[in-house]
């Protein structure tokens, strides 16, 4: 290293050094987590010459929250994560407070761009503020713009904040025209998207306001994401400050909004409004295109109101989804695991129409990292309530508990261990399909992803349970048949 080495040399070089100590099997088997210290929002995740790579919001020096880097991972099934030297550290004058959230394109000429949100710090006589970047690099080393912020303030009309603005992410048309949407803070509308144009990516202008919350879907908008799949233009927010309301949860959540974008008035005409993920820890998801055509998006695993005092069980903090296509089925956004899971699976257990009552277990059913699918066939059972335990031993149990006859489900992680005063339970729709309840439960040792009915609703959480509790029971109020196929993976 120099001898005035930069801020962004001083943070590789400490990598270099800590990131040999901290012990590989503490990891989850398929889950991002930091090369070292703190992670939050997925940032700049992209298909760039021949490997995908994700970037994430970065504080390497701690586990907990702080100024903003830009960690970086590269992969080619997005299971197995290489770690890749820290992109991005705020030493400018545009991100001396931070460089924040944002996304990655290729572009034409082989380069990579990263766009990201800037934060000029506080100062006498004036708040922080937020403007959108730009850096271009090959996609390990980056050069930041000499015009950052390329996108600031004046850019907005009236009644935009300073304060309040960031997230962008970018794309290129068919056209090669750049378009960049980020979020905003409204003086009346709270929060809102705006959309972006660009012939280069460097000189933008303000096109318009793609929709706007009016303090209906939360207060302020983060973490935009806009894109169209299978004929219906989808927008993705993570919004702060949400009343309970719907099936939306209090607090931090995350929304997609379906609909048509009419290009005349620059506005997302909503046919349809859902959550993302119903579960306890999943915010900021961010999406990317594929080579093959897939959506495939991928959150944070974790949770504003609660992480800041979570325990720190490891010498990091905090981790990633699992990668999850996107598609849209009789007018909802439906999710399911990346298909390359199943290259993982390892000692399949299937059991058939099995009827059960009595908590029971069968054979081979157990474990902590298993990609397992439970089919309830309730057509001719007089059945109403069924009890899933999972990551279960003598005095730890994650209960997922089916009420058939309300078709209500209730994931309820009380029983895992904790001693936190936090939310441990979510109650969550799940009707029948002509007889049938599917339930695929994605387990890596700290975590659970639950997809209902082939994707209909998700329910992600972390759970405290301790690793050996690697039980799993099955029992119901009356006699009913059920199917399980389960894969550990390996």
């Amino acid at each position: 290293m120099s001898k005035n080495p930069t801020p962004l040399e001083r943070v590789r070089e400490y990598e270099r050094e800590q990131a040999p100590k901290l012990p590989a099997d503490e990891r989850p088997l398929f889950h991002l987590t930091p090369l070292v210290g703190w992670m939050n929002d997925p940032n700049g995740f992209c298909y760039y010459q021949g490997q995908y790579h994700l970037f994430y919001q970065y504080h390497p020096f701690s586990r907990q929250w702080g100024p903003m880097h830009w960690g970086h991972a590269v992969s080619h099934d997005l299971l197995h994560w290489t770690y890749m030297p820290c992109a991005l550290a705020p030493d400018t004058a545009a991100d001396a407070g931070g460089c924040f959230s944002g996304s990655a394109v290729p572009l034409p000429d082989g380069r990579l761009m990263l766009a990201y949100t800037g934060v000029q710090p506080a100062g006498t006589f004036r708040r922080e503020t937020q403007a959108q970047c730009v850096a271009i690099g090959d996609g390990v080393d980056f050069e930041k713009s000499l015009l950052n912020p390329v996108i600031r303030h004046a850019h907005l009309p009236e009644g935009y904040s300073e304060f309040d603005f960031r997230d962008p992410k970018i794309w290129i048309e068919g056209d090669g025209t750049f378009r960049m949407v980020a979020a905003n803070r409204h003086e009346q509308k709270q929060g809102t998207v705006l959309l972006f144009s660009s012939v280069d990516g460097l000189d933008w202008q303000f096109v318009g306001e793609i929709d706007a919350c009016w303090s209906e879907y939360g207060r302020m908008w983060e973490c935009p994401d806009f894109f169209s799949l299978d004929g219906k233009q989808v927008l993705l927010v993570s919004p702060q400050e949400m009343h309970a309301r719907e099936e939306f949860h209090a607090g931090y959540g995350t929304v997609a909004i379906l609909g048509t974008f009419n290009k005349k008035d620059c506005r997302l005409e909503r046919e349809s409004i859902q959550p993302v993920d119903h579960g306890l820890t999943f915010y900021a998801p961010q999406t990317t295109l594929a080579p093959d055509g897939r959506r495939i998006m991928i959150g944070w695993m974790d949770n504003w109101e609660t992480c800041k005092e979570a325990p720190r069980r490891h010498p990091w903090y905090a981790q990633m989804s699992m990668p999850r296509e996107l598609f849209i089925q009789n007018g909802r956004l439906m999710q399911r695991p990346v298909r390359e899971i199943e290259h993982m699976w390892q000692d399949t257990i299937a059991h058939s129409q099995m009827t059960v009552q009595e908590e029971t277990s069968l054979p081979g059913v157990q474990g902590r990292m298993m990609d397992m699918t439970v089919t309830l066939h309730a057509q001719d059972s007089a059945c109403r309530r069924f009890t899933l335990h999972v990551a279960k031993d003598s005095a730890h149990y994650v209960q997922v508990r089916c009420d058939l006859a309300r078709g209500e489900l209730v994931f309820d992680r009380s029983h895992g261990g904790s001693h936190r005063d936090i939310a441990h339970t979510r109650h969550v729709k799940a009707d029948m399909r002509e007889g049938k309840l599917t339930l695929r439960l994605l387990m890596d040792k700290e975590s659970i992803e639950l997809f209902i009915n082939g994707g209909e609703r998700v329910v992600t959480s972390l759970i405290p349970t301790p690793l050996d509790a690697d039980g799993i029971t099955f029992a119901a109020d009356a006699p009913i048949r059920l199917s399980v196929e389960a894969h550990h993976l390996g």
